[in-house]
């Protein structure tokens, strides 16, 4: 099991590095000067389409694979552990009091 959850944390890190690599390589809408005027120039080497739907696509599937990754460490994480974990595991019982006198 805990080889199982090192390959998961492994593989979380380099998902993340992967998507903030591929977030910084998107170019904004129109972020170039030809877009300013409403030119369709482009640097890129694919295109200016084409580029952008392969830098989409990375991003979707990498953005896919991180929130798996999360959700597959929550749950390895959770059954690697031994008993049950409480938030309110230490905490002391609330006192009881009396119900309040009537006024009448």
């Amino acid at each position: 099991m805990q080889i199982l959850l090192d390959f998961v944390i492994v593989l979380h890190v380099l998902v993340c590095l992967f998507l903030i690599g591929v977030v910084l390589l998107q170019q904004g809408r129109s972020a170039d000067l030809a877009g300013a005027f409403g030119g369709q120039g482009s640097q890129t080497a694919f295109g200016p389409r084409a580029a952008a739907n392969v830098l989409t696509r990375l991003t979707t599937w990498s953005a896919i694979i991180f929130m798996c990754t999360s959700i597959g460490l929550t749950v390895l994480y959770q059954r690697a552990t031994t008993g049950s974990h409480s938030v309110l595991e230490g905490a002391k019982p609330a006192p009881v009091s009396a119900p309040a006198k009537s006024g009448k």
